[in-house]
């Protein structure tokens, strides 16, 4: 009987992270620039994330480096190194971090990666032309947020 009721809360548990809806990136909540909960609603995936730091939207390594990912080329020097990343800032601090930098380090020159709104001069990609008419996407969905994230974490000294 335990095992059945362990089951159907199991049951439970999943239908309820896989139906959770992403945080929208205006309903977003930040503490001292900490997001506390996720913004998917279902865990990160490390092994996405370090993918993610090197490609695509994220790209993190344009302008941090990052030791575990030493096997990639060209690494920045723009941002501090994230070697030590999961010691020295909390989950919550990460997620902040990553959704929007500016949020925690007034004046950084870090990309709000999960943001839509209060640009300045919001440009359509690389054709030098002003965005088209519509709503922005942010630069990382809540799941890529999670996932780079997950990542972090792992970077320890």
């Amino acid at each position: 009987m335990k095992y059945r009721i362990g089951l159907g809360l199991a049951a439970i548990l999943a239908a309820t992270v896989a139906n959770a809806e992403a945080v929208k990136p205006t309903q977003v909540v930040f503490e001292d620039g900490a997001i506390a909960t996720s913004l998917s609603g279902a865990p990160g995936d490390a092994a996405n994330g370090a993918i993610l730091m090197n490609k695509g939207s994220g790209n993190c390594i344009a302008c941090h480096a990052v030791s575990a990912l030493s096997d990639l080329p060209f690494h920045g020097e723009v941002g501090p190194p994230l070697d030590g990343a999961g010691d020295r800032w909390s989950e919550a601090d990460l997620r902040g971090i990553v959704a929007d930098a500016k949020m925690m380090f007034d004046g950084t020159v870090m990309p709000s990666f999960y943001k839509t709104t209060g640009f300045t001069r919001l440009g359509d990609a690389y054709t030098g032309k002003a965005h088209a008419d519509g709503d922005v996407q942010p630069l990382l969905t809540a799941q890529d947020i999670e996932d780079v994230v997950a990542f972090l974490v792992t970077l320890k000294e």
